[in-house]
């Protein structure tokens, strides 16, 4: 791949792959700022969306490491020579770039709502095969009401943003500063949250966004 970056863009582009061959992950923005003397990580966010418009990276947003490098997925395998067997020391670079490195924001109520902050508790690596759309963050879920179709509590939800919701869709929705995980029915006007456990009831209310969710049954954040 043959890129026109500035000086300051190569700089910065050298930077992200010395990390990821290091540890296996990309640079935060604050990491880069901090290597390269800006003074805020503002900066080094400007020069990641020239590097993404160029075709260097993509960008995953609300990741602090949201950081994959184009030109390295193409050559990792490109390189290798035909029938060779993969490094056995550690993740190999290849597949360290077909992870999503997602944030998990606040908590999802399964049971009665409770408050969600924006705060972001954590990061958590993902492997981007699980998802036929890439999700924007991770939700933890608290409550057993949504039990019955294997959400449990402690389980993370993948939410993908949507402006609307289908009739029968399993949805994170926001009623005014809470959010909940239910299933979503809407006749008329009247919107429903529904269970799926019979020890809850159904709730009703205007909502001011719904959020498609996909449950991961088996990843959770280590300790």
């Amino acid at each position: 791949m043959s890129l026109k970056l500035t000086a300051r863009q190569q700089e910065i582009l050298n930077l992200i792959k010395a990390a990821v061959d290091r540890t296996g992950f990309p640079p935060t923005r604050a990491e880069i700022a901090a290597a390269l003397g800006f003074k805020s990580p503002n900066a080094a966010e400007d020069h990641l969306r020239a590097l993404a418009r160029k075709g260097a990276i993509t960008l995953t947003a609300g990741a602090s490491r949201g950081i994959r490098l184009v030109e390295d997925t193409e050559s990792a395998t490109a390189g290798a020579p035909s029938g060779s067997a993969p490094a056995s020391a550690g993740v190999s670079l290849a597949d360290s770039l077909r992870q999503l490195i997602l944030p998990v924001v606040g908590k999802v109520a399964a049971g009665s709502p409770i408050l969600a902050t924006e705060h972001i508790h954590r990061e958590l690596s993902v492997d981007a095969s699980l998802f036929e759309q890439q999700p924007d963050y991770l939700l933890t879920v608290k409550g057993q009401s949504m039990q019955n179709i294997g959400i449990m509590d402690g389980d993370l939800l993948a939410v993908k943003r949507s402006p609307d919701a289908r009739n029968g869709q399993i949805v994170v929705a926001r009623i005014d500063d809470e959010v909940t995980v239910k299933r979503f029915n809407r006749r008329g006007r009247i919107v429903e949250l529904l269970p799926e456990n019979d020890d809850f009831s159904p709730l009703s209310s205007q909502m001011k966004m719904i959020l498609p969710s996909k449950g991961l049954q088996s990843a959770h954040p280590a300790a």
